[in-house]
């Protein structure tokens, strides 16, 4: 089974970041918790945001969203075809995604995909965490639990915040701009250029 990043490693970008967005352009009321987000990150800088207190305030935005879900799916028929034609080619039916975005949002391009999601969960209608944050090692605590001791072939990771789904990986990539810039030794998650 191989096991993907999603943002910036098979989609371009920071999904949530561009759901953000769409979601001001039809809720400009989304905009009046930019504030209290940008506070909490200032707060935060250089801190590990170990209670997703950032994640929670950056999602406060979906308290002003009738319908997040809805939303996510019109994103998702507007942007899905920017996910990278790279991943389309080699997609197969056991593919892993986990990401730290929420599973609200990844999941439904996921759906779209045909391939599991593991995001982090979230309430769709305060954006208050249900889950801790899935990334670094509880990427590897999720996939446990969703995939038990299924062996992970290869990992694709545009970040080596990664590092331990790489050092899981019988082999690890290092994704940017939709195309390999490196192998990932696994074992040690060290860089080795290819």
């Amino acid at each position: 089974m191989n096991v993907y990043d999603f943002d910036k490693t098979i989609y371009p970008r920071d999904s949530a970041t561009d759901f953000f967005w769409f979601c001001v352009r039809r809720c400009p009321a989304a905009l009046l918790s930019l504030p209290g987000a940008a506070l909490t990150a200032l707060a935060h800088l250089g801190k590990p945001d170990l209670h997703g207190a950032v994640k929670e305030r950056v999602y406060a935005f979906l308290r002003r969203i009738p319908d997040a879900e809805t939303m996510a799916v019109r994103f998702w028929d507007e942007h899905f075809d920017r996910i990278y034609p790279w991943y389309l080619a080699r997609r197969r039916e056991d593919d892993v995604i986990v990401s730290a975005s929420p599973s609200f949002l990844v999941g439904e391009a996921c759906r779209r995909l045909g391939v599991r999601c593991l995001g982090t969960e979230m309430d769709r209608r305060t954006g208050r965490l249900l889950s801790p944050n899935c990334r670094g090692a509880e990427k590897i605590r999720r996939f446990r639990e969703a995939c038990g001791d299924a062996p992970v072939e290869e990992f694709y990771s545009d970040s080596f915040a990664d590092r331990p789904m790489m050092e899981l990986a019988e082999n690890a990539w290092l994704m940017k701009n939709g195309a390999v810039v490196r192998r990932v030794k696994p074992e040690t998650a060290m860089e080795v250029r290819i």
